[in-house]
């Protein structure tokens, strides 16, 4: 027999018809927290927010007071953030993503489609493939703001708080979409400016030629292998993890570089037969949640068809003759090119 039945409405009240708000008076200083713990200090934090630096160092105090503990500890390097104050960060860091998710699916779903769509992708993507694709989208859908940002993390898309990412792992969890796209390729590229000084390098004289080396390349996983061994082989003359700077140490003519595929639009490259091919799945990951909103839909699937397979820079085999025309404008733009 049950021990409770459904007309008794005492015990089956929901939560929205229960008066107390359980976390308390402190959501305004739970945003000036936040902000705190992204910046890691209460001057750049004061800032992010409009506010004086002793507003928000008092906002904090009220906040650790509330809370009977200390969350952040003030010292001549910086600030420290305690345990529990960490883990505060992290938990009010995932509901003002949540809040924006809510916030921008109640806005499209009012009327007219529009919202911040935030997208991680890396600087040569965007620059070469999304900028001159961006202006049909936005024709489309004029109210529809794409924010575009460098991935902290090129792995997970939860680290860059952004609703969706263009990453190369894929990714097996409930709460993330996976949608494969294109093969990004990679080559060994020297400028013409490298030749003439250096020579064109060949597997037999790779041993007298100078290389431009990555951290992003050095994972013995396989996958780099080929490159890794050319390295090895000759001379290392310099190393570099910023994406366009690398690019600008290969063509200014300082070593050999493994770029993608699509900088032999720049007329100054020079692709090298080296056995040194590389291929690496893209794929665009997003917040499964983050979906039901039409305008991150919308953008979803429109960078699905832009870095898809049937754009010939990304399709299986490696395509050095690809030149579709909105593409070549963009890199021609980058790089200060003439038509």
């Amino acid at each position: 027999m049950e021990p409770f039945t459904s007309d008794q409405k005492s015990l089956h009240r929901k939560a929205m018809e229960d008066q107390d708000i359980l976390s308390g008076q402190f959501w305004g200083e739970l945003r000036v927290f936040l902000a705190v713990a992204k910046a890691r200090s209460f001057n750049r934090a004061a800032e992010m927010l409009g506010m004086s630096h002793p507003t928000v160092s008092r906002q904090v105090k009220r906040l650790q007071d509330l809370m009977g503990s200390q969350l952040v500890v003030p010292t001549k390097h910086g600030l420290i953030f305690t345990e529990k104050g960490e883990l505060l960060a992290q938990s009010v860091c995932k509901l003002d993503q949540q809040l924006f998710a809510l916030s921008s699916g109640i806005k499209s779903k009012a009327g007219e489609i529009e919202g911040v769509v935030r997208i991680s992708i890396t600087d040569a993507l965007s620059s070469i493939f999304l900028a001159p694709s961006l202006e049909a989208f936005s024709r489309e859908h004029p109210k529809i703001q794409v924010h575009l940002k460098t991935p902290f993390n090129i792995t997970d898309l939860k680290e860059n708080q952004t609703d969706m990412m263009v990453g190369f792992k894929s990714v097996d969890t409930g709460d993330l979409a996976l949608q494969p796209l294109g093969n990004l390729h990679f080559i060994p590229i020297a400028a013409k400016t490298y030749i003439r000084n250096f020579g064109l390098p060949t597997q037999e004289n790779i041993s007298s030629h100078r290389f431009i080396q990555s951290d992003f390349y050095s994972a013995r996983t396989g996958l780099w292998d080929s490159w890794l061994d050319l390295c090895e082989r000759g001379t290392i003359a310099h190393f570099c993890d910023h994406p366009f700077a690398y690019g600008m140490l290969v063509k200014s003519g300082m070593g050999i570089g493994l770029l993608a595929s699509y900088t032999v639009l720049e007329p100054s490259s020079v692709p090298l037969n080296l056995d040194a091919r590389i291929s690496v799945p893209m794929y665009l990951i997003a917040v499964r949640q983050r979906l039901d909103s039409r305008p991150v839909r919308l953008v979803f699937d429109w960078l699905s068809s832009v870095l898809g397979p049937t754009n010939p820079w990304f399709g299986k085999k490696l395509e050095l003759n690809a030149r579709p025309s909105a593409y070549d404008h963009g890199f021609r733009l980058l790089f200060n090119i003439d038509e």
